[in-house]
């Protein structure tokens, strides 16, 4: 029973900071991918004026991320700060709507703790640099020291946040103030408190789905500018130093990274880990700053320095609030310009805990520009095709729910989906869900997957495209087999409405099946 409280918990922390690559990093692709024509997996619902790129024709769309502070006082006990990650597409001049994360940073020992949700925003000017704004959030998340601890902050895992406020424009981005009102329903979490924001503004650009697949003619590189970026995958282990919390292994865990070149060997970067083995959901999300230097054509070395947070529960690994140092070096081979493999090795601190690990392992490399340089020639051009994906969001019901042969009450859950077209007939999709009810009594319920999809191939202008999929992953009993069938039904070319009915088969007996009503946003990209 204590995993189960403290594998919930993480696995919200998973999602969250899933989301938060999915969403952020992803959606920072695109901008980066209007200047080096990367891939990626996000895109949102509006766009604007198409422009030509050689024979190209890309849609340009406006993107805004909010961060957020607040400080939340809780009864007989030290408070609970919050850092919120949001990103959101404008509906109109003044009404956005889009996903968000929040995470503990600096107070208490609430390390893993983790929440996420939908967010409806709505802001307007009351003088050229002054607007008021406010919003409402609404979602699912949990955590906590202890089983106890965990349902008297949590109370069932659905949260309500709500806000009011005035902020300054100064072109590039935004500050301001809000009252925020933050619940957990049947928990201490209850209360109204100064939250202060900043707002960031950026644009990127896709292609329309029904261009997936299909050719472009050269494009040249000097119309696209940029020092280019790297999408990594590794597998990394973290041996534990001196350990006091109750978990003394090693804790063998998959990273994703994303690093965007602000100049020729600068970049910044945005990281993932999840715990695969030995302590299993395990979570950190990293963001920092890097620094390349080049031995020879085949030959990089790189440093980065970065700050996040992170951990499981305390009693199991003492993270303290979550907060944590992580500096890395990494030496790479070039295979050619597109695709390196690395090894690697750090230091992770928690810096209010007594958490320290060692950290070593492997990666592979997917550069976006030339690897070598990462600059794009203002001399050359190449032709590319279209690479298609799809992001979805949906709400499901969780049916016919039984663990160890006793029936459980139903779920509801929301889910987001990226897809990855890598053939007319087959997809990837990345999956990841978090209730906003309680599961065996305790907040948190989530899963994560992926694998392999089987679509029936997309004309331009088909109204219907049906779709099966088999996925492996995790809940918080263990793994997970889930299997699903489904359509899309367009309501554009690059709006769908998406509805599945699926199965899901898990550790000692878990069964369910999930029914989902969602909007798939459909999309390509160009891929050199």
């Amino acid at each position: 029973m204590k995993n189960d409280v403290f594998g919930q918990k993480k696995l919200v922390d998973c999602f969250g900071t899933l989301m938060f690559i999915l969403l952020f990093g992803t959606g920072l692709v695109k901008q980066a991918s209007a200047e080096t024509n990367s891939n990626g997996i996000f895109a949102a619902f509006s766009s604007i004026d198409e422009s030509p790129v050689g024979e190209a024709v890309l849609k340009q769309h406006d993107a805004m991320l909010i961060f957020d502070y607040q400080s939340i006082r809780l009864p007989e006990r030290e408070e609970i700060d919050l850092i919120g990650y949001h990103i959101l597409t404008p509906l109109n001049e003044w009404a956005y709507f889009g996903l968000g994360g929040y995470a503990p940073f600096l107070k208490g020992e609430f390390g893993g703790f983790m929440a996420f949700g939908v967010l409806a925003h709505a802001q307007t000017k009351i003088t050229d640099n002054i607007f008021v704004a406010g919003g409402l959030s609404f979602g699912g998340g949990g955590g906590g020291r202890s089983i106890a601890e965990s349902v008297e902050l949590s109370g069932t895992g659905g949260y309500v946040r709500g806000y009011l406020g005035l902020g300054y424009d100064f072109g590039n981005f935004s500050i301001g103030a809000n009252i925020s009102h933050m619940e957990f329903s049947n928990s201490t979490i209850n209360n109204t408190q100064l939250n202060f924001f900043l707002q960031k503004p950026f644009s990127y650009q896709t292609a329309a789905y029904g261009n997936s697949g299909g050719n472009f003619s050269s494009v040249p590189r000097s119309s696209l500018g940029g020092f280019g970026s790297m999408l990594s995958f590794g597998l990394d282990n973290y041996a534990q130093i001196n350990p006091v919390g109750s978990y003394k292994g090693v804790i063998n865990a998959a990273d994703l990274q994303y690093s965007n070149f602000m100049s020729k060997n600068a970049y910044w970067y945005y990281a993932l880990g999840v715990g695969y083995k030995g302590l299993p959901i395990y979570n950190q999300v990293v963001a920092g700053l890097g620094t390349r230097v080049a031995l020879s054509e085949r030959i990089q070395l790189y440093g980065q320095l970065g700050l996040g947070s992170g951990g499981y529960a305390p009693e199991l690994i003492d993270t303290g609030s979550g907060l944590l140092l992580y500096p890395k070096v990494s030496a790479e081979y070039l295979i050619n310009e597109t695709l390196g493999v690395s090894l690697t090795s750090g230091f992770t601190l928690a810096l209010d805990g007594t958490s320290k690990n060692l950290t070593f392992g492997a990666t592979l490399n997917r550069h976006f520009g030339r690897a070598g340089s990462q600059e794009g020639s203002e001399n050359t051009s190449q032709a590319g095709r279209y690479q298609g994906y799809r992001f979805s969001l949906s709400h499901e019901t969780v049916l016919n729910l039984s663990f160890n042969n006793v029936s459980l009450a139903d779920l509801n859950m929301l889910t987001i989906q990226g897809e990855k077209i890598v053939a007319d007939n087959f997809y990837i999709p990345l999956r990841a869900a978090i209730s906003y009810q309680s599961y065996r009594g305790l907040p948190g319920y989530g899963e994560i997957s992926s694998g392999l999809g089987i679509q029936n191939s997309y004309t331009k202008g088909d109204l219907f495209q049906f779709f099966g999929e088999v996925q492996a992953g995790a809940n918080v009993q263990g793994t997970i087999v889930r299997t699903a069938i489904g359509l899309n039904y367009a309501l554009g070319e690059d709006l769908a409405l998406r509805a599945s009915v699926g199965q899901t088969f898990g550790n000692e007996g878990f069964i369910a099946t999930n029914i989902g009503l969602g909007l798939t946003r459909r999309f390509s990209l160009l891929s050199l």
